[in-house]
C-alpha cells in the first residue's frame, strides 16, 4: 500500500493558482486512472483534474472555494502498490510538514529559511506561493508563525500574507524581531497564536445595493491589478481608413458564408494584418523573464471575447501565421462559440503571445487596454465610423466620406520603447488601409 499525492497541475505559464470548484470524489471513494476527481477554475478557464493513480481517496486537503497554488498537493490516493508511487508530472512538491528556523539577531529583510521536517509532529502548511512572497518581502518565519490564517484549517493564504505586508508597510503591524536560533515545530506555535480578528462591518449611506463579485470577476480583477503592478503601461493611438476593407467584406460576406459555412467578421482581417506586422517587428511578440527577453517564434494571437455574463475571456489562435484567411475565420468563430457556450478547453486559452481586443463591438471609439501577462503588448480596435476626411490625390485635396477606425496599443515600457510601439501600431494601420479590395479569400 502506498500514498500518492494528487498535485494541482500547471495550467499555463502565467497561472500561479486555481480555485477548487467541485469535488467529484470524497474520502473512501474508489478512483481509476484518469478519472475526474475535481473541477478547478482559473482567471482564464474552468477545467477538470483527472486522477494520476488508481486506488482509494485517502484524504482531501482543500475545500470548495479554496485557492490553491500550482504544484501543491490537493488530495492523497491510497494505491495497492508496494512501493510509494510518484504523482504524475508534478511542477512543485509542497512539504506537508515543516519546521521553522529562527535565527538570532538577523535583519528582518533576509529571505525566509525553511527546513523540511518529515518526522516532526507539525501539521501547519505553508504553500510555495506564500513562502515565495514571504521571502521576497522579507517576512521572517517568526512573523509567519503568528500570522492568523483564514484558509482551510487556519492556513495562511496569499490574501493573508499580502494583507499583512500591506499593514506592515503602512505601520499598522510592526515587524517582529527574531530571537534565538532553534527549530520550533509549528504545531506548538499554532496552539498559542491569536484567533483571526473579526472583520468590521462596513456601512453604506444612501440607497444602495451591494453585490458580491462572482468568482470569475474576482479572478479577472486580481489579474488586471497584477498586470498593472508588473508592467509600466504606455498606450499609443492612431487611426486608419478602412474603407477598402469594409467594402470588400460587404461584397463577399454572403458568398463566403455559403462557400465556407461560416460568417466572416472583421476580427480575422485584423488578426491577419497584426500577424504580418509581427513578422516585421518580432520584439512585439515576446515576454520578459527577469533580465532576459524571450522572443516567441510562434505567433499565437489571443482575442478578447465577451461572455453572456459580461465577463471577458481570451481564447488563443495558435500558429496564426500558418493560417490563411479562411482558416483564421473558422478558428475565430469556433473559439468564440466555445467561449460563449462554456466549452473552452484549458489549452484554448494558453500560449498567447499577443492579444487583440475589439472595444468597438460595444460602441467605443478607442480604449486603453491592459496587457495580458506575460505578454508585452495588447491592441484595441474601436468602432468603425463614417466621417468626412481629407483625401490627398495627384489632382489635389478633396473631402470624402470614409470608414474610419481608431487603433490603440498598450505595451510594456520595460521592453517596448515608444518608437517601436508607435511604429508597430502605425504599420498595422497601414496594412488595413492598403487592404486589397480585389483579392480572393
Amino acid at each position: 500500500m502506498a500514498l500518492v499525492d494528487l498535485i494541482m497541475p500547471k495550467l499555463g505559464e502565467s497561472i500561479m493558482e486555481a480555485t477548487v470548484l467541485k469535488w467529484h470524489k470524497q474520502p473512501g471513494d474508489t478512483v481509476k486512472m484518469d478519472e475526474t476527481i475535481l473541477e478547478i477554475a482559473t482567471d482564464k478557464v474552468d477545467s477538470e483534474v483527472p486522477s494520476t493513480a488508481e486506488g482509494v481517496i485517502e484524504e482531501i486537503l482543500f475545500q470548495v472555494n479554496d485557492v490553491v497554488p500550482i504544484g501543491t498537493a490537493i488530495a492523497r490516493i491510497r494505491t495497492g502498490a508496494a512501493e510509494p508511487a510518484q504523482a504524475s508530472a508534478p511542477v512543485l512538491t509542497a512539504p506537508v510538514q515543516q519546521a521553522v528556523v529562527v535565527e538570532a539577531a538577523q535583519p528582518i529583510a533576509r529571505p525566509v529559511q525553511v527546513t523540511s521536517n518529515n518526522n516532526g509532529s507539525s501539521n501547519r502548511f505553508y504553500s510555495p506561493l506564500v513562502l515565495n512572497i514571504a521571502a521576497s518581502e522579507g517576512v521572517s518565519m517568526t512573523e509567519l508563525e503568528t500570522l492568523p490564517g483564514t484558509g482551510n484549517e487556519g492556513r495562511v493564504t496569499k490574501k493573508d500574507i499580502l494583507q499583512y505586508i500591506s499593514d506592515r508597510k503602512s505601520g499598522q503591524q510592526p515587524a517582529q524581531a527574531r530571537t534565538t536560533e532553534m527549530v520550533i515545530p509549528l504545531s506548538k506555535v499554532e496552539a498559542t497564536q491569536p484567533a483571526p480578528a473579526q472583520q468590521a462591518i462596513t456601512t453604506y449611506s444612501g440607497n444602495v445595493e451591494v453585490i458580491e463579485m462572482d468568482r470569475m470577476r474576482k479572478l479577472i480583477a486580481d489579474h488586471m491589478v497584477r498586470s498593472k503592478q508588473t508592467s509600466p503601461h504606455v498606450t499609443s493611438f492612431t487611426e486608419a481608413d478602412v474603407t477598402n476593407l469594409v467594402m470588400w467584406r460587404d461584397r463577399v460576406k454572403k458568398d463566403f458564408e455559403k462557400r465556407e459555412g461560416t460568417k466572416i467578421t472583421f476580427t480575422p482581417l485584423f488578426i491577419e494584418a497584426i500577424v504580418r506586422c509581427i513578422k516585421k517587428f518580432p520584439l512585439i511578440n515576446c515576454s520578459l523573464d527577469g533580465n532576459n527577453i524571450i522572443i516567441k517564434k510562434d505567433i499565437n494571437i489571443g482575442m478578447a471575447t465577451a461572455l453572456p455574463s459580461g465577463n471577458l475571456i481570451v481564447p488563443v489562435i495558435k500558429s496564426a501565421d500558418q493560417l490563411n484567411l479562411v482558416g483564421l475565420t473558422k478558428q475565430v468563430n469556433g473559439l468564440a462559440d466555445a467561449a460563449r457556450n462554456g466549452k473552452l478547453k484549458v489549452d484554448d486559452t494558453q500560449g498567447g503571445t499577443f492579444t487583440l481586443t475589439n472595444v468597438g463591438t460595444f460602441g467605443s471609439l478607442m480604449g486603453t487596454p491592459i496587457i495580458n501577462q506575460p505578454q508585452v503588448a495588447i491592441m484595441a480596435v474601436g468602432a468603425i465610423k463614417k466621417r468626412p476626411v481629407v483625401i490627398e490625390t495627384p489632382a489635389g485635396d478633396s473631402i470624402a466620406i470614409r470608414h474610419m477606425m481608431y487603433l490603440s496599443m498598450s505595451y510594456d515600457h520595460r521592453i517596448v520603447d515608444g518608437s517601436l510601439g508607435a511604429t508597430f501600431l502605425t504599420a498595422v494601420a497601414r496594412e488595413l488601409e492598403n487592404f486589397n479590395g480585389e483579392r480572393e479569400y
